[in-house]
């Protein structure tokens, strides 16, 4: 039996050592995850004229319109979109026939600046006190401006609540963001785990920022506008340029996309939880502080102890940058949260 072990103990070993030799001479594969190669790297942005960008024809008509979840338990959907020419109004009308709306919630309406460019008016409207499996019909804008669209609400917080999330990163607006996207869309999903870098636009010149993060809501509207994409921020939504004086972090991305943080406690839309059919869903930021004792830290601990696996037993983290990965772009770049994660105690 001594002598077995032995002879496999030396069989490793020369298994070992002929990988190392291979590697050395660059025949093995070793770190490789993935035999997959990309067809063309980069893909090309798609051209700004381009009938996917396309802009309301309608004076100052809703554009960009895209939802999330609203509260901690999937009664409640935060709308948001944009008027260009004019603030117009926040409000949203909504019921559970189309072209009739027993219901109105009123918002909230702000802009910003960009280097040289200006935003629209960016409107967000909490729509609360759904019901659970139930479509709803809403209409935002003004008059003949106002456009429709519906949303269908998730099921009650149960176990064996069944739900089909999307996950999707790194989405830009080149045309195999679109390919993805038409993918997507044809997949069934019913919300999609948005997990950073959404519209690629600190790519571009200062002044073009803005104009990208416009063409990219227009873009996704198709999707978003119907049901819920739940955000979480990469390193392209920092955008952190003191050269023309723009030094507050992820500026355009808080400024466009709401999230649900104070529902779940949080101090920051950039880290925040929700619960969704049988998943609880957290939110955390790659880009904000999260050793011990930070603000997100100090919440992911008291997060935690709020999931219950007899009702959610799914738990989905949200992270734009990959705990375990073989991709040199983001190396150890969390290694602080891979480590505060595995020492957390449940």
């Amino acid at each position: 039996m001594l002598l077995a072990f032995g002879v496999r103990l030396l069989l490793y070993r020369l298994l070992f050592l002929i990988c190392i030799i291979l590697r050395s001479v660059g025949q093995g594969n070793a770190g490789i995850t993935s035999t997959f190669i990309r067809s063309e790297w980069p893909s090309v942005d798609i051209p700004l004229d381009n009938e996917i960008f396309s802009i309301p024809k309608v004076h100052n008509a809703p554009q960009q319109v895209h939802i999330t979840q609203g509260d901690y338990d999937g009664k409640a959907i935060i709308i948001s979109w944009v008027t260009i020419d004019e603030p117009g109004n926040s409000k949203v009308q909504y019921g559970t026939s189309k072209q009739k709306y027993d219901f109105t919630a009123d918002g909230t309406v702000k802009n910003y600046t960009f280097s040289t460019y200006k935003s629209g008016y960016i409107h967000h409207c909490l729509v609360d006190g759904l019901e659970y499996n139930t479509k709803y019909y809403y209409k935002v804008g003004v008059g003949d401006s106002s456009r429709e669209f519906w949303f269908q609400t998730p099921p009650n917080i149960d176990p064996d609540a069944s739900y089909t999330f999307g996950i999707i990163g790194d989405l830009g607006q080149t045309y195999n963001s679109l390919s993805t996207l038409e993918h997507y869309m044809q997949s069934g999903g019913q919300t999609v785990l948005y997990v950073g870098d959404l519209s690629y636009a600190d790519r571009y010149e200062y002044n073009k920022i803005g104009i990208r993060w416009d063409a990219w809501g227009r873009f996704i509207e198709r999707s978003t506008a119907y049901q819920p994409w739940i955000w979480s921020a990469g390193n392209h939504e920092i955008e952190y340029m003191p050269n023309v004086g723009e030094v507050l972090p992820f500026k355009s991305y808080l400024h466009r996309f709401a999230t649900p943080n104070r529902a779940s406690h949080s101090t920051s839309p950039l880290w925040y939880a929700v619960r969704r059919a049988s998943a609880h869903i957290v939110v955390l930021s790659s880009y904000s502080p999260f050793v011990k004792y930070t603000l997100q830290w100090s919440w992911l601990q008291e997060e935690l102890k709020r999931v219950d696996r007899r009702k959610t037993p799914w738990l989905i983290i949200l992270l734009h940058v990959p705990i375990y990965s073989s991709n040199s772009v983001h190396y150890m770049e969390v290694s602080h949260l891979e480590y505060t994660l595995q020492c957390v105690k449940r």
